[in-house]
């Protein structure tokens, strides 16, 4: 589901240093996540019995309770479920990195699920719950550890 608009990967910015890199769980659960990022797709979980989507990743589905959810393809794009402008960093590696925008997005046709990111762009920028945004693939494949990351911006 590679849509043109959502492959256009915005100009490298490797993650300062001491901020840890997005690697799924020694036992795996998130592999096909990061996975997918790497490749430029999104994928979430849907369970195969009774179809309710979920993230973050389970090995259980949250609603029938049966096991190994499927791992789908979505399309990258989403509305602001609710946002905030970060003035002070999380994490020490961030201090000299905001503000920034961090935005909870919810995926309508994936059964509303939710996942957070960093709205691209103007930290300034005027934001609104609802606003389309739509997923950009940030790809670091030269990093200690090869991985990519899931931003999010405005059409």
């Amino acid at each position: 589901m590679n849509s043109s608009n959502a492959s256009n990967p915005p100009p490298a910015r490797a993650l300062p240093p001491g901020l840890p890199i997005p690697v799924s769980e020694p036992d795996g659960l998130s592999a096909p996540y990061w996975q997918g990022l790497r490749e430029g797709r999104l994928l979430v979980q849907r369970c195969t019995q009774c179809a309710q989507w979920q993230f973050g990743p389970e090995w259980i589905c949250h609603r029938c309770h049966a096991f190994d959810p499927a791992w789908v393809e979505v399309a990258p794009r989403g509305r602001i479920f609710s946002w905030e402008r970060v003035w002070h960093p999380a994490h020490a590696a961030l201090k000299e990195h905001g503000p920034y925008l961090a935005v909870l997005v919810e995926l309508p046709h994936a059964g509303d699920v939710r996942m957070v990111g960093n709205l691209l762009g103007d930290p300034l920028q005027p934001v609104r719950i609802g606003d389309a945004v739509e997923g950009v693939f940030e790809h670091h494949p030269d990093a200690s550890t090869p991985h990519s990351l899931l931003q999010w911006r405005r059409p």
